[in-house]
């Protein structure tokens, strides 16, 4: 089935050659129409002419009379027998005229030139139409050329007017790519240029906004590596091996979410992947699981093959890491299952079932449980990520058991082992 364009501009453009073809047209009928009407006045200018001139041959009427009717008629009598003959022998008859006495007229075309030919027993008169003139295009010509201008002044006139529009969408598509870059405003004070002005005046907001942002998160970043490196230092110091593990193990946990700040910031900001590689997803388990700080005991796997995925394997661990943690979090058995098969991972864990639809977990720092375990960021974080590599994140609850899944990794396959 044939796609057509939807564009404004192909709209546009055909709408215009439409109206050519409709104009054009109405002008060729306009032209046929006034041939015709015009070669009716000639025949019946002639055929007065041919009438009358018969009616005095006839001596029905007299010279005065005939002189009279034909008046309004500039007919001269050709008498150069020469000229008579090339007439008579090279013209070419348009049109016979008969009259009721079955006396007979022509009407000859020659050299540019009407001739009425008028034979009447012994008399044979030739007559020239002193005011034939051939029938002239230059008036509707004209007009259409005019008209034909206006249309081409309106469509340049239009486009020009929307060509905005197509800047405008290039630089619509950037900015969802997440590029901030804007070009001039323009100076234009018509609608459309308003309209790009106003976007373009929001995209620089926006990107004043973002910098804000990214500026603010990373010196928080900045300002709490400090106070966690030296209480790591502190903490080294002490002599009592079960506070001084609680007290590492803490700023081990403060430094991992430093990290995922980190993440946050990079994948919220529109970032394109860009340490892609592929990995075992048994080594993005492990590290996940590192990550997580869990105990090996409480993680149950399924795995039916060991598959090699094309990822970005930080961020990926992160969310592998993330859902674990969430699942040890409100399980009440602290156990999780991870189960791969067919098209998906699954993240399984005894409980109760969510209490809203997963997309409001989704938003960041939501909690559920009705406990405060978090900053609500979990599920927030493993989201974007998902979305960046191009897969889909569901949740169902079946059977007392929550799953919550990661479906479509077969587009992140990179060899099957």
């Amino acid at each position: 089935m044939i796609r057509f364009k939807s564009s404004i501009i192909y709209t546009i453009t055909l709408i215009f050659c439409i109206s050519l073809f409709s104009v054009t047209l109405a002008f060729l009928y306009l032209i046929k129409h006034d041939k015709e009407k015009y070669a009716q006045e000639l025949n019946l200018k002639y055929s007065v002419i041919a009438e009358v001139t018969l009616l005095r041959l006839n001596d029905f009427i007299t010279v005065n009379e005939m002189q009279k009717l034909i008046k309004d008629y500039k007919m001269e009598e050709i008498t150069d027998e020469e000229l008579r003959r090339r007439i008579l022998s090279n013209g070419t008859i348009l049109d016979a005229l008969i009259n009721r006495y079955g006396q007979r007229a022509a009407i000859i075309w020659y050299d540019k030139n009407n001739y009425l030919h008028i034979v009447h027993n012994n008399a044979n008169l030739l007559l020239k139409d002193s005011e034939f003139q051939s029938y002239r295009y230059s008036i509707i010509e004209s007009i259409f050329a005019f008209v034909l201008l206006i249309i081409v002044f309106m469509y340049i006139l239009i486009i020009r007017k929307i060509r905005p529009l197509k800047k405008l969408k290039q630089q619509i598509d950037k900015f969802a790519m997440g590029d901030f870059d804007t070009p001039k405003p323009y100076n234009s004070t018509d609608e459309i240029s308003e309209v790009a002005n106003a976007f373009y005046s929001s995209v620089n907001h926006i990107k004043k906004l973002n910098h804000s942002r990214q500026l603010f998160l990373r010196n928080i970043m900045h300002e709490l590596k400090t106070p966690i490196t030296k209480g790591r230092i502190l903490a080294e110091m002490l002599h009592d091996n079960k506070q001084k593990q609680r007290l590492i193990t803490v700023f081990e946990r403060l430094e991992t979410m430093i990290n995922e700040f980190a993440s946050i910031e990079k994948i919220t900001s529109g970032a394109e992947l860009t340490h892609m590689g592929v990995y075992r997803l048994i080594d993005i388990f492990d590290e996940a699981i590192d990550l997580a700080m869990a105990e090996r005991d409480n993680i149950c796997f399924h795995i039916e093959k060991d598959l090699q995925l094309n990822v970005d394997f930080k961020l990926f661990s992160l969310a592998v890491k993330n859902m674990i943690d969430n699942a040890l979090k409100y399980s009440p058995d602290k156990k999780v299952t991870i189960k791969v098969d067919g098209d998906s991972i699954k993240f399984i864990n005894s409980g109760k079932p969510l209490d809203r639809e997963l997309e409001h977990y989704l938003a960041p720092f939501t909690q559920g449980g009705g406990k405060t375990k978090g900053l609500g960021l979990g599920l927030y974080i493993v989201d974007n990520i998902i979305k960046a590599h191009k897969i889909n994140f569901t949740y169902q609850y079946k059977n007392g058991e929550n799953i919550f899944s990661f479906e479509n990794i077969g587009i992140l396959l990179a060899v099957k082992a």
